[in-house]
């Protein structure tokens, strides 16, 4: 391994993916590296899909880590929204971002992305949604989606992987940087392997699950933060038939509520229908909840998140391990497996059992999640949030408040605290530095990460050509 570099880029998720095109298209001599905790995208293969969907506790784990991110395992689906997936709008601007979006989503189609895009023009049954939506005091956010599917997804995110390397970059998998290196207020590189590797620019993109690692080098290296908005909740799964309207019509719909009884903001995230609930391990064997969709497989449920947002302030300062302790709560009651519960059962505050999940027409998609009672994990005020939620959906997709709906707990965004950047996304106290992406915590999902990857690069060639 050489030990000078133009750019090191640490984590190869879709922010840092995107920063390395960028670069190599404008600037095809840069000599750059790639810093990734995790495999190569050939080497990402979950051993639960083959072996009865028992986890092994991969370390690191092969879902949320390696060549593109926990995006590799997602449904992968492209939000075409500024409003959708993170706040690059508040660092550029509405008109630039929706600009940035439209030239990530040509990247994305140049290398395989489905042409079809869902809820990109209102239909009058759209219109009807909408109104109930208004009725049932919910905000219908217009985002179109294009969706990859999960397979469609790591068919793509390998031809950019073929593409990079062949123009030169240079990737190193199960090489997690552990350090910075820094001189006079600058970044003069990182330490990876115990060796230390120069470079001009250092980027970090390390996505939520290097989100804790990050904010731990900026607590001990004194780079801004301000603490960030928590989301904990739960992953709602339902017959196709209940979501079949919105499903037809939007795909995803992106779905806010402001609750009665304390005004809490709950969103809905990651709809997938005809989806499989999924679990994904961090650190420490931590299990929490998500959910893909494949493009030509397809089960007989849909499953969203429903995620509530809760902003603190002083003195508190640590979201993370916020929704650390409320996932290891789950965890303790489930032996780090995924806690599911009927809906029925949560609001007559009663624990679902085995016998009444059998006789369930929901069959859940989740095979060794354990039946539980969530009301012994979620803060009242989160539950209270989430069961006022379900009841405006239901107004709108029918069926979704039926005592059969399950919910698995929990799901938690792991959000850093957010990194002070400017909007070239270079952190106020260290020079060269370049911080995006979701652990950092201003991008959402794979769109607006790689939108920001594309900023870094550009911000970068801009102050090389100054």
């Amino acid at each position: 391994m050489n030990s000078q570099y133009d750019v090191i880029i640490v984590g190869a998720g879709p922010a840092g993916i995107f920063t390395a095109y960028e670069l190599i298209k404008n600037k095809p001599e840069l000599k750059i590296l790639m810093l990734e905790k995790g495999p190569d995208i050939y080497k990402r293969k979950c051993p639960k899909h083959t072996n009865g969907g028992t986890c092994v506790h991969c370390n690191p784990c092969n879902i949320t880590t390696g060549w593109a991110g926990a995006g590799a395992f997602s449904d992968g689906k492209l939000s075409l929204s500024h409003e959708v997936g993170g706040t690059i709008s508040d660092y550029i601007g509405v008109e630039t971002a929706n600009e940035m979006i439209k030239y990530a989503d040509d990247i994305y189609l140049e290398f395989g992305a489905d042409p079809e895009v869902h809820g990109e023009i209102i239909s009058s049954a759209m219109r009807g949604i909408q109104k109930k939506s208004i009725e049932a005091n919910l905000r219908l956010v217009h985002c179109p989606v294009r969706h990859l599917g999960t397979e469609k997804t790591q068919t793509l995110y390998k031809s950019l992987y073929k593409h990079i390397i062949e123009k030169g970059v240079k990737v190193l998998f199960r090489s997690p940087a552990t350090d910075f290196i820094f001189e006079n207020s600058s970044v003069k590189g990182v330490v990876v392997k115990e060796k230390n590797v120069f470079a001009k620019n250092v980027v970090v993109a390390v996505g939520r699950e290097g989100s804790d690692w990050l904010l731990k080098k900026c607590e001990k290296h004194q780079i801004k933060t301000e603490v960030g908005v928590v989301d904990i909740g739960v992953r709602l799964e339902c017959r196709n038939e209940i979501m079949q309207e919105i499903n037809d019509n939007f795909y995803e719909a992106k779905l806010i509520h402001y609750t009665k009884t304390f005004d809490d903001k709950v969103r809905t995230f990651c709809s997938n229908p005809g989806g499989f609930v999924s679990s994904e391990y961090y650190d420490n064997n931590l299990a929490v909840v998500n959910g893909h969709s494949y493009k030509v497989i397809k089960s007989n449920n849909t499953n969203f998140a429903l995620l509530v947002s809760q902003k603190f302030t002083e003195p508190f300062n640590s979201p993370l391990e916020f929704g650390k302790h409320v996932a290891d709560m789950a965890n303790m009651l489930t032996q780090h497996k995924i806690l599911v519960q009927r809906f029925g059962d949560l609001v007559r505050g009663r624990r679902t059992t085995p016998e009444r999940l059998f006789r369930n027409n929901i069959i859940p998609t989740l095979k060794d999640a354990v039946p539980g009672d969530l009301s012994l994990v979620l803060p009242y005020r989160i539950m209270t949030d989430i069961i006022e939620m379900i009841q405006a959906l239901d107004k709108v997709s029918p069926g979704l408040a039926s005592d059969e709906t399950l919910l698995y707990g929990v799901e938690v965004k792991f959000y850093s605290n957010k990194i002070k950047v400017n909007n070239g996304f270079r952190t106020d106290t260290i020079k060269n530095l370049f911080v995006g992406g979701d652990g950092a915590g201003i991008t959402r999902g794979l769109m607006q990460a790689s939108v920001n990857g594309v900023l870094m690069a550009r911000e970068i060639l801009k102050v090389d050509n100054a």
